[in-house]
């Protein structure tokens, strides 16, 4: 089963969110720990999804605080 590459992202590690956003790491978590970026944990991991991302770049901030599952 091939993937299409050309998928858009459902969802950015850490990593790959603050090149995504030329954010830093402790500016990510920042956003995270006062509600205005999403952050979901996946088993040990966790990830930012994309939409979250998109409105606080585009301003509009996030309407859910962290999850955890």
């Amino acid at each position: 089963m091939q993937f299409d590459k050309h998928l858009p992202k459902l969802a950015y590690s850490i990593k790959e969110a603050c090149k995504a956003s030329s954010l830093g790491k402790t500016t990510i978590y920042a956003h995270i720990n006062a509600g205005r970026l999403r952050a979901v944990r996946i088993g040990s991991r966790t990830v930012i999804p994309a939409d979250s991302l998109d409105a606080l770049i585009n301003g509009e901030g996030c309407k859910a605080a962290s999850d955890t599952q």
